[in-house]
């Protein structure tokens, strides 16, 4: 239906350490995306662990995990590969083996449940959030973790040197650039589009629009048949049921919030689908998160 148009920004993959896109995910396409036990393991740990301390046992995680057809020996790697990105630290607790988020974690998911449990989107009356950054040739890695940084939260580039995001992202903008000592070579704007140009040309330039019109596509046709599930009167699913669909829903929701920074409606196109698959999400989040936290309550708690 849509196509990329060259010269458009696409998300971007990430490969680091602890970053917001690190932990809210964007790794494959969806049906990959699904199966990866990273990602699973960090959405049960941003779903479940919070509550006791951000602590979850090998036990606990590699059981939750076996309900998502992931078997021990993947649990473990991926626990590995997620320790060296400095997601996890491994602590004992009542003589039992588990593993506890990192504080750096502990903040990135505090800060990505208002982003991804975010409904409102922005409106032209909000304004803008404007990045405008000078780093020194000497330090041009620097460089690239903050084009890195703006690029995971959502930002567009307007001009050179010169990101923009609808405004509510100045508290998670100004955030990041301190946790990542490049504040000193940013600063940060609250600002209005005064002129020039249509502005809605301008969103279909700074953000590949097309892109993200083809993953919310994709995630309704990987998550709409979960829905008339739950709402057909002669289905019984069950809390396993929830824990199962509400995991995998969430883990393939949540990086979208961050390629769609929350545009507002009115520059967006007509048939734009972010708004059917926020739309699914939160019919779904509604049905399965309750009886998912029971479901763990209930025999998976560490």
């Amino acid at each position: 239906m849509r196509g990329g148009i060259p010269g458009r920004r696409r998300p971007a993959r990430y490969r680091g350490g602890v970053t917001t896109e690190t932990v809210s995910g964007d790794e494959a396409d969806t049906a990959r995306r699904s199966t990866q036990p990273r990602q699973l393991i960090v959405t049960v740990y941003g779903l479940y662990s919070r509550e006791s301390g951000g602590w979850l046992s090998v036990a606990s995680l590699v059981s939750l995990l076996a309900e998502l057809g992931v078997d021990e020996p993947a649990v473990r790697s991926s626990i590995s590969r997620i320790k060296r990105r400095g997601i996890l630290q491994a602590r004992k607790e009542g003589g039992a083996a588990g593993y506890e988020l990192s504080a750096e974690a502990v903040e990135i998911l505090r800060e990505g449940d208002e982003r991804i449990f975010r409904r409102e989107r922005a409106t032209l009356g909000d304004g803008w959030v404007l990045a405008v950054f000078s780093v020194p040739e000497s330090e041009r890695h620097r460089r690239h973790v903050l084009r890195t940084q703006l690029t995971a939260l959502g930002f567009g580039t307007a001009a050179p040197g010169v990101w923009v995001a609808p405004a509510h992202l100045r508290a998670a903008t100004t955030s990041m650039l301190r946790r990542y000592d490049l504040d000193a070579y940013a600063e940060v704007f609250h600002a209005e589009h005064l002129a020039f140009g249509d502005l809605t040309d301008k969103i279909a330039r700074w953000w590949d629009l097309d892109e993200l019109h083809r993953l919310y596509e994709e995630f309704l046709g990987e998550h709409r048949a979960k829905l008339t599930r739950w709402t057909r009167p002669d289905e019984r699913p069950d809390e396993r049921d929830a824990f199962v669909d509400y995991v995998r829903v969430l883990t393939d929701w949540r990086r979208l919030p961050y390629c769609d920074p929350g545009l507002p409606a009115e520059l967006l196109p007509p048939d734009w689908a972010g708004a059917r698959a926020a739309d699914l999400f939160f019919s779904l989040k509604t049905r399965l998160e309750a009886r998912a936290h029971a479901y763990v309550s209930a025999g998976h708690r560490p």
